[in-house]
């Protein structure tokens, strides 16, 4: 769920740097007046980004609640996407800095600071947890992990939905099972 926040965020920050940039792309004569046309597009765009920025908050905010419940008694087992915890939160870090540096909000940039720290910390979880399911062989082991029916196994528990469905079809063919 954490996928969301990634185009949101990583749009913000674009629009801030290439607004940034933008007094100095446009030529002097662009609109009758070049320098006066890059800071309108300034103002327009961090405004814009600064919404985009809050919409990826808010994407993050109900990515968090979704997993909330989740991480009860036990936990789920190990997965590699839980590497999509961190990825696209990256971007919410970068455009959080853009946002400080377009508004001069020295508040922003440690809030930013702070939310790189604790992805640095999640990474690490996540790259433990995932030593962990190696070792415990949850993982990188035939017939464990998301690729129980891939492969060529057969996880023989007719939980797997595409372990039953080839099982039914080479019955109806009248192949042996």
């Amino acid at each position: 769920m954490f996928v969301s926040v990634g185009p949101a965020a990583f749009t913000a920050a674009a629009m801030v740097n290439i607004a940034a940039n933008a007094g100095r792309a446009l030529p002097a004569s662009f609109m009758g007046n070049g320098p006066l046309a890059g800071m309108i597009i300034r103002v327009v765009a961090d405004w814009a980004a600064l919404w985009l920025w809050g919409l990826a908050i808010w994407f993050f905010i109900v990515s968090v609640g979704a997993h909330v419940s989740c991480f009860g008694h036990g936990g789920p087992q190990f997965a590699m996407t839980w590497f999509s915890f961190i990825f696209p939160n990256t971007a919410l870090a970068t455009s959080t800095f853009a946002i400080g540096n377009a508004f001069d909000s020295i508040v922003i940039k440690i809030i930013g600071c702070v939310f790189c720290c604790l992805l640095i910390v999640v990474y690490l979880l996540v790259v433990g947890m995932m030593i962990r399911a190696i070792i415990k062989k949850q993982i990188l082991w035939p017939q464990k992990g998301e690729d129980k029916c891939e492969g060529g196994f057969k996880c023989g528990q007719g939980e797997c939905p595409n372990c039953s469905q080839e099982a039914k079809e080479k019955e109806a063919l009248g192949l042996a099972v």
